[in-house]
């Protein structure tokens, strides 16, 4: 089966620009527009509505994640566009755009969330209609002023990454492609990415990574001192998030886990998602016996059907403190194999309950 790309917001928020412009310009709105993408090629965006508002004209898009939908799939991105006192384009952020107030983003601090790909996307846009606009006169410089907004836009920022980056307000305007390619794992790895960059930039030494909300809410719970913009959720890129912290220059980094991804961590999957990277109990089982578990719980540990019921197993029995010692040391030798670097690398591991069921020294 063929799976169906998408659009980013900055071809939403371009194709919008164009409609209200050339609606401006002609009088005439447009059903769809041809924007071009930063890739270099082009794409056809259907237009929601197009209106005379006040001294400008308001047009809208909705924005199309095709077969990899994310929390901006079906958000109405709105241009509105009017004439300006200066020659050119002067590109705002309206409602629904989140304002910049951290530093180690693309964006200066305090200007809308527009990232330069989407904001030089939009002004070729507009540059266009401009040039195509039949009543243009290219003889006259005309001034216009843009401004996107995304309706429900604050709502929809509280399900990403915008609040702990310091994006306040509403979502970003991103895309660096123009298009969304299905099922990519691009997107997740560049907030990965950016995360450091803001914590680099806002002095964070340690970062404190953590595959998901829980065990992050855990570590955090157990580190009340530890700022949000401390941690990222990294999911399943073990090997990729590593090499971005060496990247960064961090000397020191805390894990936040649980045990099915330590032990997925521990023998050395560069990605620790199920699909492409099965938990091999049976080697679980030889570090087992290495940490004096007898024959039996080794047995059921190697014919068990999840790391879940292999905890629920090994966590009463004694043995189990030098098992989860052993895990760590084995995990953190690959962090730093994928890290490129000696960097202090440090552990929390709990339980479904949040209960600490391992920690390094300097995690304590």
């Amino acid at each position: 089966m063929t799976l169906r790309h998408g659009f980013t917001t900055g071809t939403a928020a371009a194709a919008a620009a164009k409609a209200a412009t050339l609606h401006l310009l002609t009088g005439r709105a447009q059903d769809c527009v041809d924007v071009p993408l930063p890739a270099g090629q082009r794409m056809t965006i259907t237009i929601l509505e197009s209106r005379i508002d006040g001294e400008g004209i308001m047009a809208a898009v909705v924005k199309d994640g095709g077969d990899d939908p994310d929390v901006t799939h079906r958000a109405v991105i709105r241009a509105r566009v009017r004439r300006g006192a200066e020659d050119g384009v002067a590109l705002r952020g309206g409602p629904g755009v989140g304002i910049v107030t951290r530093p180690g983003l693309p964006v200066p601090i305090g200007m809308p969330a527009i990232n330069p790909v989407p904001r030089q996307q939009i002004t070729q846009a507009v540059t266009e209609a401009m040039a195509n606009a039949a009543t243009y006169d290219m003889n006259e410089k005309v001034g216009l002023e843009v401004e996107i907004s995304v309706d429900r836009g604050e709502e929809l920022a509280q399900k990403t990454f915008n609040p702990r980056l310091g994006i306040i307000g509403g979502i970003s305007i991103l895309g660096t492609r123009g298009t969304v390619k299905p099922f990519s794992n691009a997107a997740y790895q560049a907030t990965i990415r950016q995360c450091l960059d803001v914590m680099q930039a806002c002095g964070v030494r340690t970062p404190c990574l953590t595959t998901g909300g829980r065990s992050e809410r855990f570590l955090r719970q157990a580190r009340p001192r530890t700022p949000e913009t401390a941690c990222v959720q990294v999911a399943d890129f073990f090997a990729y998030s590593m090499k971005e912290v060496g990247r960064h220059g961090f000397n020191s980094v805390l894990w936040g886990v649980f045990f099915g991804k330590l032990v997925k961590q521990a023998q050395g999957h560069r990605y620790t998602h199920a699909r492409s990277a099965e938990l091999d109990l049976t080697i679980l089982a030889g570090w087992c016996a290495d940490c004096g578990f007898d024959r039996q719980v080794c047995r059921e540990v190697a014919g068990g059907n999840t790391a879940m019921q292999a905890l629920e197993l090994l966590a009463p029995l004694p043995q189990s403190a030098t098992l989860f010692a052993l895990l760590t040391d084995k995990a953190t030798a690959a962090t730093r194999l994928f890290c490129g670097r000696n960097l202090q690398v440090d552990y929390m591991l709990f339980n479904f309950s949040g209960q600490i069921l391992h920690q390094t020294s300097e995690a304590a």
